[in-house]
């Protein structure tokens, strides 16, 4: 049964709510489901190189998009594609411009830039503080970047770097996952452990405007010393606040701001509890909610207590129920449990809702206006939780299919078992239900019995007198005395070698016997022709019956 729940039950995951590692679906360049209009330009040569022709191993028309004129070091010319969502990127392919082997030209470093609303621009760095990515060294070979840390956003600029003036032309592809989550910011007091890829504004001793480590799938580790990261400094995975912090009142606030309004289900916040250094996850949260930027916070906070654990230092996720608030700013308060408080991720369960303000009441739109219902159904590459369902469904029926077939094999055996027990208790019984044949073979004491095929019986007795023979007693094969009848045998005395022989004697054949051994009986020591009398000289048969012969143990061979 464990083994059973094991199999049928999910693994939980050890990384954020998005694992990088197989967040790394292609997103449509190359094809097609990321459309001509959806990708736009700064410039382009010819129309044979326009914007639309950046597809990854694509050759249509010229084969690339190729930015006018010679590329100068100084220009920010630039490739844009619009993913119409907020979506996570993990990774970026890119090509140069092949044509059929007649193309020259590729990029050998570029630089990226993104926004999730199209107004505000960021420039992605790596967690080192490089911006710039390594591109081709040939027009054919796809070259590959993993994007550490990984990029939030809707809209994407690719901007190729050259140190000299020359031609560039680029094909490319990008890999990533829905973000699902809808979160767009978070702010919060500047931590004593800082936040190194907050893509946002950091004024005041406040992040504000941007994402970073809460949202970048790296789970810390429980020694929050140690790291998952190369060549980074030790706590690097965690934000920390010491409850000495400036900003910090016994308590650290943060203000999340989502991509729209969303009914809310739960937050999950993964927090450090290494309680010997100190560090333990927060003793209660209180979250207030908010549909518009200019309305009040809600009157009545949610609040929830945690049960604090001493003994396991192991880092956890925490999840806060939020009572399916409708809202698009959340602002939430930690308090202390200790004297420093982690966290590492950061992820909310909601979903998308309409404002009831947002839906035109009936008789108030114009008349020239039509109402119209749009179905959105999400065509996108599914996210990385979806994929590992239906990469382990496969795996699950296989084991409920196995589980299925041994249950039948069991129940099988079980009813195959109880018909053979059955058919054994009867066994000892039919011998005495059916007809029975007795030939007296030698004088070895023997008796064989012949079964010859029986027709029905009627179920009533035939009419008429029955009479018993003196001469015969009936026996059941249960018998000790039949089983074991050497003590009875010995009490009897002995008969005349002439009777004894004229009882046994006699041929037999047939197709089935029974070999039983006779017990001789007092009344059997008046003649051979006693025997003849009660039946025909070869044979004895007893209908439904078992008679036991009574002879004599006398040594030689028995005549008819």
């Amino acid at each position: 049964m464990h083994l059973f729940l094991l199999l049928i039950l999910p693994v939980p995951a050890v990384i954020g709510q998005i694992d990088p590692e197989h967040c790394r679906y292609a997103l449509g360049m190359e094809d097609g489901r990321i459309k001509d209009e959806d990708i736009t330009a700064s410039s382009q040569w010819y129309d044979t190189t326009g914007p639309q022709y950046a597809r990854l191993h694509c050759d249509n028309a010229d084969g690339a998009w190729c930015p006018k004129g010679p590329l100068e070091p100084s220009d920010s010319q630039y490739l844009q594609i619009d993913l119409k969502k907020l979506t996570f990127l993990t990774l970026i392919g890119t090509q140069g411009r092949y044509a059929g082997n007649l193309g020259k030209e590729f990029a050998q470093e570029y630089r990226l830039n993104y926004s999730r609303d199209g107004q505000l621009w960021k420039s992605w760095k790596n967690r080192q503080g490089q911006g710039v990515l390594f591109g081709n060294k040939n027009t054919y070979a796809v070259s590959s970047n993993d994007l550490k840390p990984p990029i939030i956003a809707r809209f994407v600029r690719v901007i190729p770097v050259t140190k000299l003036s020359s031609t560039v032309c680029m094909r490319l592809e990008l890999y990533g996952c829905p973000w699902d989550d809808g979160l767009i910011s978070y702010s919060a007091p500047v931590a004593s452990l800082n936040d190194s890829t907050y893509d946002g504004v950091l004024d005041r001793r406040k992040l504000s405007g941007g994402l970073g480590q809460l949202t970048d799938g790296m789970t810390g580790l429980d020694d929050y010393l140690m790291t998952r990261q190369f060549n980074v400094w030790p706590g690097y995975d965690y934000l920390g606040w010491k409850n000495d912090t400036p900003g910090t009142q016994e308590y650290v606030e943060m203000e999340f701001v989502f991509d729209g309004p969303r009914n809310f289900t739960s937050m999950k916040v993964h927090s450090n509890n290494m309680f010997s250094r100190g560090v333990k996850i927060f003793s209660s949260v209180s979250c207030w909610f908010k549909l518009r930027l200019n309305s009040p916070w809600e009157a009545e906070p949610v609040v929830f207590k945690t049960v604090l654990d001493d003994r396991n230092p192991s880092a956890r996720y925490v999840t806060v129920p939020l009572n399916r608030h409708a809202a698009k700013y959340v602002r939430c308060r930690f308090h202390f449990a200790d004297v420093w408080m982690m966290f590492s991720e950061i992820s909310f369960l909601s979903e998308d809702t309409v404002l009831a303000s947002e839906i035109p009441e009936i008789g108030t739109s114009a008349p020239d206006e039509d109402i119209s219902t749009t179905i959105t159904t999400k065509t996108a590459v599914p996210s990385s939780s979806d994929t590992s369902e239906e990469g382990n469904m496969p795996i699950l029926i296989g084991c409920l299919v196995t589980i299925i077939l041994l249950l039948v094999v069991i129940i099988f055996l079980i009813l195959w078992c109880q018909c053979v027990c059955k058919v054994l208790e009867k066994a000892p019984r039919r011998i005495l239900d059916e007809e029975v044949t007795v030939r007296l073979s030698s004088c070895s004491d023997t008796i064989i019995l012949q079964t010859p095929p029986v027709p029905p019986r009627s179920r009533h007795p035939p009419a008429g007198t029955t009479h018993a023979d003196p001469h015969y007693e009936r026996i059941f094969l249960l018998d000790p005395q039949y089983q074991n009848p050497v003590a009875l045998r010995n009490k009897l005395p002995e008969l005349p070698q002439s009777a004894e022989a004229s009882a046994c004697g006699g041929g037999y054949a047939g197709e089935h016997f029974y070999l039983l051994t006779s017990v001789c009986s007092p009344d059997w020591t008046d003649s051979a022709d006693s025997l003849k009398s009660k039946s025909p000289p070869n044979q004895l048969v007893f209908p439904d019956k078992l008679y036991r012969c009574v002879s004599n143990r006398a040594a030689g061979t028995c005549r008819q």
